[in-house]
């Protein structure tokens, strides 16, 4: 009886495939639509990708036969969606960006508003690759919230640009630090000022102040003697920023046997 059941459902597996590659070669748009719109909804709500897979075909199939139609509008949000489904966040955003300059004022242009800038949030890459999605991303996603304030997904929206900021500022404070660590001091110097400067909120900040004091503490004490005074001064100017922000900070240990350094060799001068 089990043998006979499992023969069943191979007989009616290999029939449904044998229908799907007798629509495929169809020249008969309507049923590959019905067939389209019910495979998609299929796939979402069971996570199926081959039954997404099978939706893409189709709907890439004909979706140029219904430009200009009522079913345009559905068809070309149900592409840019079902490779958004799939995880392919490269063509998803460019069939979702299509859907708002053909259909600016459909009911699905926040959806796709949304999705087209969240593709970009899931290609960026970590964060210390080159970040061009990432400011991509940042950038669409501050379109949407901007055009759509009270929006549905605006939740999520600021989650997914806060953790790209942050992934930013990880980058150039891994970029400062690296100079400081390959005793680059001068370098390290600039760009944690840079960092300081563009980043007032991020939670590298503190240690950001810590390693261009120490970079400059450094610098000072490796400079000829003709240079050494005024670099031991700019690195006693870091220690007051350090402590003006941070008096209690984690590196106020550190800091303070810096000190003691260089207020024992400015007595030289």
């Amino acid at each position: 009886m089990k043998k006979g059941i499992l023969v069943i459902g191979l007989l009616m597996l290999t029939i449904s495939c044998g229908e799907y590659q007798k629509l495929l070669k169809s020249e008969e748009t309507a049923p590959k639509y019905t067939a389209a719109e019910k495979l998609y909804n299929e796939g979402k709500k069971e996570d199926s990708n081959k039954k997404l897979r099978k939706a893409l075909r189709l709907l890439e199939q004909i979706e140029p036969e219904f430009r200009g139609k009522p079913q345009g509008e559905r068809l070309v949000f149900l592409l840019g969606d079902t490779y958004y489904q799939l995880g392919d966040y490269y063509n998803a955003p460019f069939q979702f960006e299509r859907f708002l300059q053909l259909y600016p004022t459909s009911q699905k242009a926040e959806e796709a508003s949304y999705k087209s800038a969240a593709s970009y949030f899931y290609r960026s890459p970590r964060y210390n690759l080159d970040q061009t999605d990432t400011r991509k991303a940042i950038e669409e996603l501050q379109v949407y919230l901007n055009k759509y304030p009270e929006g549905e997904f605006n939740e999520d929206a600021n989650k997914m640009a806060t953790e790209l900021l942050i992934k930013l500022e990880k980058k150039a404070y891994e970029i400062a630090k690296q100079y400081h660590h390959t005793e680059f001091y001068k370098a390290a110097i600039a760009s944690f000022n840079n960092f300081i400067a563009d980043y007032p909120g991020s939670p590298f900040r503190e240690a950001a102040y810590y390693y261009r004091f120490d970079s400059a503490y450094k610098l000072a004490i490796n400079s000829f003697e003709v240079l050494m005074e005024e670099r031991l001064l700019e690195s006693k100017e870091f220690y007051e920023s350090y402590k003006k922000y941070y008096p209690e900070g984690e590196y106020i240990p550190q800091l303070e046997d810096s000190l003691l350094e260089i207020d024992k060799r400015l007595q030289n001068f």
